[in-house]
């Protein structure tokens, strides 16, 4: 496929290149070759790109003045417009990321059911009146923050710049979104369902480039008022300490070492499925990935003899022009990353159970094949940091105490995974696990509905859900002195 998209940077409302004419190259994975050249914004082209967003987040401008029924027939409207360019989007997002079309249109749903459902909550931000002494009426206003940046991560380069995008957009907030350098393609989608839904000038911008600049550049422009950010624990910190210097907003989405914790009651051929998925689909690079797997010793040999079947009959490829079910790992770069880790496993002594390799019948893209541990303890290096790849780490445990400690000693708390057909034993663990969101019976699972975030070094605040419109919203308290 030849890449016919967008690639100039969309800001006010125009697609312009460049202040300096500077350009990224985007690499397909699944092939190493060249797919598309897209412009690079500069410390210039994010000023300008913040400048519009001030300038539409303005009281009487037109998008934060409006009536919040417009602003979610405008949501709606960039949901059918994001639907209209879906199969489109899918193949820009397979070629530039490498995940599979099936993992990709996933994706893409997900956005168009998150546009849809932050649409409904244009017209649902209230306040409340509160109860003070004397002759007075005291009430609060949720109002919006302002200018609201988006850095949107290589991993789900177009979910998840929708994913917080929206939640902003419907509470009146402005928005610069900018992609990762290495897919920078399927976030300018993003500029064409604003333009063709009418979205004022200025109201979405987006400005690919890398992050040592423009990222950088939106972080510590004074007119940003708060910062979405999704990406490794490392950069979080650091970004938050920048965003410290204006005492801007941030919310962080970072890493994570999943558990999925099965216990000998377990529907053990669902579990396998469900840990297999958790860990194999984009190729192991997800922050929610179940990478380590608990499993009672009353069941461990039958868990990971499924698991370990699963991943050897996984197809490799790309699944646009074969049968892949799991693509490549994004650049070779991160190959290697990940290939390191797995001599560190070796080298600690846990098993190799399977894979571990470059595939033999794929001379070219970044394919990996997916790879088991066991004989996993807890305190090895795969077992504590986070890969990113599509690595397996099999921890047996005999007791439930067991595995909540071994499950939560960990620096993350994003995701973790119950399997048991005991209702007590699903609730108790629940409770217990150190981690932002928990899963029972299947993993992962998220809608645009439930609050999406960690604990820990995983992150702060919350995606998704009511507890989005809490991140881009801001109370106000008004009181009135009635004499």
């Amino acid at each position: 496929m030849t890449y016919a998209g967008p690639t100039a940077l969309y800001i006010d409302g125009e697609w312009t290149e460049s202040v300096d004419g500077g350009t990224i190259e985007t690499e397909d994975p699944a092939t190493e070759e060249t797919y598309a050249t897209v412009a690079c914004a500069t410390e210039a082209d994010v000023a300008a790109a913040v400048d519009a967003a001030e300038s539409a987040a303005e009281h009487d401008a037109p998008w934060r003045s409006a009536d919040p029924k417009e602003r979610a027939a405008a949501l709606g409207a960039m949901a059918d417009e994001i639907e209209a360019m879906a199969d489109e989007i899918v193949l820009v997002e397979s070629h530039d990321n490498g995940k599979t079309p099936f993992e990709a249109q996933l994706d893409v749903e997900m956005v168009i059911d998150t546009f849809r459902y932050y649409a409904g909550w244009a017209d649902k931000l209230t306040g409340e009146s509160i109860p003070v002494p004397g002759n007075r009426l005291d009430y609060t206003l949720r109002e919006p923050l302002g200018v609201t940046a988006h850095i949107a991560p290589w991993n789900y380069p177009f979910q998840l710049a929708g994913r917080s995008l929206a939640a902003a957009l419907s509470c009146g907030n402005t928005a610069v979104v900018k992609p990762s350098k290495t897919t920078p393609l399927s976030a300018l989608y993003y500029g064409m369902a604003a333009e063709a839904a009418g979205l004022p000038d200025g109201v979405v911008n987006v400005v690919p480039g890398r992050g040592s600049e423009a990222g950088s550049a939106l972080v510590d422009h004074p007119g940003v008022d708060h910062v979405a950010f999704t990406g490794s624990t490392g950069v979080g910190k650091g970004l938050m300490s920048a965003a410290a210097d204006n005492l801007t907003g941030v919310t962080l989405e970072l890493g994570g070492k999943g558990p999925n914790v099965v216990f000998p009651d377990a529907d053990l051929d669902a579990a396998a499925k469900g840990v297999h998925y958790g860990i194999f689909m984009n190729c192991g690079q997800m922050c929610w990935a179940g990478s380590r797997l608990l499993v009672h010793e009353d069941v461990h040999d039958e868990v990971v003899d499924s698991v370990v079947e699963r991943a050897e009959a996984t197809p490799l490829g790309s699944g646009i022009d074969d049968d892949g079910r799991m693509g490549p790992a994004v650049s070779g770069s991160h190959r290697e990353e990940v290939l390191d880790y797995v001599e560190t496993g070796i080298d600690e002594g846990a098993t190799l159970a399977t894979g571990g390799s470059v595939p033999d019948d794929k001379p070219a893209g970044y394919f990996i094949e997916p790879t088991v541990f066991t004989d996993v303890d807890n305190d090895m290096t795969i077992a504590r940091e986070e890969i990113f790849g599509p690595v397996l780490c099999v921890i047996e445990f005999s007791e439930f105490e067991e595995a909540m400690a071994i499950a939560n000693d960990s620096p993350f708390g994003l995701s973790a995974g119950v399997w048991t057909t005991d209702l007590s034993t699903a609730h108790d663990a629940a409770s217990r696990l150190e981690y932002g969101m928990v899963s029972v019976n299947e993993y992962p699972q998220t809608f645009p509905q439930t609050p999406f975030g960690g604990v820990k070094q995983s992150g702060l605040g919350r995606e998704q859900g009511t507890e989005a419109v809490r991140e881009y919203t801001q109370s106000k308290s008004v009181n009135l002195n009635l004499g």
